[in-house]
């Protein structure tokens, strides 16, 4: 391997170092701030799919939030125990299930979510609006070459 290449490959393991610490900081404190509301993450971002999206098939959302099917369901059923969401058979198709929030639910959202967007602008405050629209560029094209390596 050639000093050039020992660079980079050293580059490389830097900016995976910075950037899973930088992740760690920010859903670290984000998490924090949801478990005040009496919420795992991954029910608040079930919550959060269906508080932007409304009615949503529930295997499209194990897909946006990325968690498994078994998970899914656990957090469905601890939602729909809290009165936060419902199960809606699909009318055409016996196979879909659709999930909503409840009048509870987007009342708790319609509560929650601007102290969650202030809290979450304010962890990315350091940047400007330029570099965090940069940085968004970054990571995409980052997520997407490391989708498809081998």
């Amino acid at each position: 391997m050639s000093s050039v290449e020992r660079e980079e490959h050293l580059i490389s393991l830097k900016l995976f170092v910075v950037l899973s610490k930088a992740y760690k900081s920010v859903i670290e404190k984000a998490i924090k701030e949801i478990k005040r509301y009496g919420l795992s993450a991954s029910e608040f971002a079930i919550l959060e799919v269906l508080y932007a999206k409304g009615r949503v098939p529930l295997q499209q959302i194990g897909e946006k939030i990325l968690i498994t099917s078994g998970t899914m369901t656990y957090n469905i059923d601890k939602l729909e125990q809290k009165g936060f969401i419902s199960r809606v058979p699909c009318e055409h198709d016996r196979r879909v299930t659709y999930a909503e929030l409840t009048l509870s639910g987007t009342e708790l959202f319609d509560r929650i979510f601007p102290a969650h967007t202030e809290s979450i602008h304010a962890m990315m405050d350091g940047l400007s609006p330029e570099e965090k629209l940069e940085a968004i560029r970054l990571l995409k094209v980052l997520g997407k070459g490391a989708a498809i390596q081998p």
